[in-house]
């Protein structure tokens, strides 16, 4: 079984930074991919970055230049700055875990909310 722990949501004001954090635990390949999506009212859930666990990103063209994926593998532990917010990043922040590697073996936190205020 694989849980997921988010932290780090909040209110911020345009411009401003917020750091994310997602601690999984449970049964975890050492090829996986952890990362991060997030869903805006009357949206869809869209991928807003993740990482492998060989180090291999991606980033959703909105969140290229201002956001960063890391991650302590050794914690098990996904990390998502964002930088020079902008209102559209106004959404509910999901942690995703695949743990083995294998499409469709998906795991997800409770949710986040992050709300940019201008």
């Amino acid at each position: 079984q694989v849980q997921l722990v988010e932290s780090g949501g909040g209110l911020v004001q345009v411009g401003g930074s917020l750091r994310l954090s997602c601690a999984a635990s449970g049964t975890i390949f050492s090829k996986n991919v952890m990362g991060w999506y997030r869903q805006a009212p009357g949206k869809q859930r869209e991928l807003v970055a993740d990482i492998s666990s060989g180090g291999r990103t991606s980033y959703a063209d909105s969140a290229k230049g201002r956001f960063d994926i890391s991650r302590d593998i050794a914690k098990n532990t996904v990390y998502l700055q964002m930088n020079s917010m902008e209102p559209e990043d106004t959404a509910v922040y999901y942690c995703h875990l695949n743990p083995t590697g294998i499409f469709g073996d998906d795991y997800w936190g409770q949710g986040t909310q992050v709300t940019v205020s201008s």
